[in-house]
Order: structure tokens, then sequence, then C-alpha cells
């Protein structure tokens, strides 16, 4: 009877010692996480990328490659983090110095979370448990501050000068310019929209940026006038198609706005110096919106969905549509009609 009574009591340790190490009894016995042969890199590597969003695609897959590069031939269980450590090494060093890289800090942190996305998809096909995963275990290059800053007035008078006033469609480039000064909208955004996604009677564009956020922008009654003159002049009638095109109908590319900022930065050598982008133009505007209107008017105005650093208190402290109107007009001097509406 003590002999019955101490092995049910060593089996009872046992299955709770291996419930607290995520092992089932058939694992154990198979002497493996899996019985199944796991993948290599490079057969893995196209199961993961089609399986993933376009973004994801387009911001992991140059790190992928890299990756089937040095290990396409090996198992997804044969790298070790130390491993993983020196090929974010190799690739920071061998990156490209520019005159703005920061040391190839940004292509070691998206080969990192290029690996954790593919580890992440090889737990969930139960190909190995989260314990045998070897880029958990690898820290990701701390980022460095932005330096990206609010441009002046009167340095952005001068970029819009020069828009205005040089290359084959200023036309264009200068809709760009005041499409991302008023929205603070992101190349994506811009580039994603569809001539169904502007609401000419309330004065908004429906805007979907990276992570798949979505959101009803307000824009001045002027800017819609042009976006909609554009698709005018240039749409095929698609509603679903394009809204932003060249003279030729084609849809426009991210190519347009590396075009435009070579340009301007030939005729402005600070753009050149600084390396002046889009992206400035939205540290621009939700600059200027924050100081007027306050941090939760600049997060709606922004699209940000995350409680960033403010704390719990800002998902209860959420700016309204109406309130994002308010700081458009003040922005462009326009009264929008969301607010006669009001």
């Amino acid at each position: 009877m003590s002999q019955s009574f101490g092995r049910d009591a060593d089996l009872a340790a046992a299955r709770l010692l291996l419930e607290r190490m995520g092992i089932s009894l058939d694992e154990l016995t198979a002497g493996r996480g899996t019985d199944r042969a796991l993948p290599t890199f490079a057969e893995y590597v196209p199961v993961v990328a089609a399986a993933v969003s376009p973004g994801t695609r387009k911001a992991y897959s140059s790190y992928w490659k890299r990756v089937v590069e040095h290990w396409g031939d090996r198992r997804l269980d044969e790298p070790t983090p130390t491993e993983i450590e020196a090929l974010r090494g190799r690739i920071q060093a061998g990156v490209v110095a520019r005159r703005n890289g920061r040391g190839g800090r940004s292509a070691a942190e998206h080969l990192v979370a290029a690996l954790r996305c593919l580890y992440r998809r090889a737990e969930a096909d139960g190909l190995i448990r989260e314990s045998q995963n070897p880029a958990r275990k690898v820290a990701k290059p701390r980022r460095l501050p932005s330096t990206r800053r609010a441009v002046g007035d009167a340095r952005l008078a001068e970029i819009n000068a020069v828009a205005a006033i040089s290359g084959d469609d200023p036309v264009l480039d200068c809709l760009l310019l005041r499409l991302h000064t008023e929205t603070a909208c992101r190349r994506g955004g811009a580039l994603a929209l569809r001539p169904r996604d502007l609401d000419p009677q309330l004065c908004l564009i429906y805007l979907r940026e990276k992570g798949g956020t979505t959101r009803w922008q307000p824009v001045s009654p002027t800017l819609m006038r042009h976006l909609l003159a554009h698709h005018g002049e240039r749409g095929d009638g698609d509603a679903n198609g394009s809204l932003l095109r060249y003279r030729n109908g084609r849809p426009l590319t991210s190519r347009r706005y590396d075009h435009l900022w070579h340009r301007i930065g030939s005729r402005l050598p600070w753009v050149r110096t600084q390396q002046i982008s889009t992206h400035w133009l939205r540290h621009t505007t939700l600059t200027w919106v924050e100081r007027n209107y306050g941090q939760a008017v600049a997060r709606a105005f922004a699209g940000h969905t995350d409680g960033g650093n403010s704390g719990s208190t800002a998902s209860y402290v959420k700016a309204s549509l109406d309130e994002v109107a308010m700081a458009l007009t003040g922005l462009t001097g326009e009264t929008h009609p969301l607010i006669n509406a009001g």
C-alpha cells in the first residue's frame, strides 16, 4: 500500500513537472519537440513570405533573403542565439555608409525582427516550442532617437516654392506636398488612396496605413477640390483604382517622392544636407497640432492607436474627429464642414 501511494505521488509530481515545462507525454516519448522533420530555411522562408501581409513581406523579405544565403540548407533548429548575434553583427557591419546612416542599427534591428517573425510562425505551425526559439534570446539594438524634426514656416515655404517651379509635373508635386502637410499621412497612405476614399460632402479622406490601421482624416475644401480635379483629369473611371496618377494615367509610385526630394535638394542645399523627406512633413504638422491643440488631438491627427508612452490615461482621453477638424481649420485657415455641422 505504501509503495503504491509513493508511486502515485511520484507520477503526480512528474506530470506536474512536465506541465510546468510545457511538454506533453507524446513529445516526451517521441524524444523531440515534434516528430516532424524540420524544414530548412530555404524551404520555410517562402512558406512564411506567402502567409504574411504585404507590408510585412516588404519589410522583411531582403533580410530573409540574407538568412537563406547564409543558412539556406540548415534546419530551423540548428542556429544558436550566438550564431544569430554573429549574423546580426555581419549584416550591421556590411551596411553601406550614408550621410544619414546610424551605424547599421536599423539593418540589425530588422534582421532580428525578421527572424522573430519566422520563428513565431514555426511555433504556430508546431515545428518548434517556444523554448526552442533562438530568436527570442537575441536582443535588438537599442533604437536611437530620430533626427527628424519640424520644418519651420519659412523653410517649408521654400520647399513648396521650388516644387512649384521645377520638375516635369509641378501640379502633382504641389498636390503631394499639400496632402502630406494637411493630413500628416505617410507615403503609403497617400499611395493607397482610391477615388472611393474621398468624401467630398464632409471633406474627409479614408487613409489606410502601415500595420493595417485605417482612419477618416479631415482635409480642407481646397485640397478636396484639387483631389477631385486630379481624379477627373487623370483617373480611368475605376473607383477602386489608384487616385494619385502621373500625367499619362499610370498610378503613382514611391519613386515620385524620391525624385521630388532629390530635385528639391539640388536647389536647396540644406534639404540635401539634412536629408529632408516626406516624413519630415508629418513631424512638422503633428508638432504644430500638439503645441496648439494638445497631445490627444495630435495622436488622433496622426492616426496613432496605441498608448505609446502616455500611460493608460491615453485610452480615456481620445480626441474626436470634430476636434481633428478644428485643428485642421487652425492649420489651413479654412473652416471645415464638420465644424459647421456641429
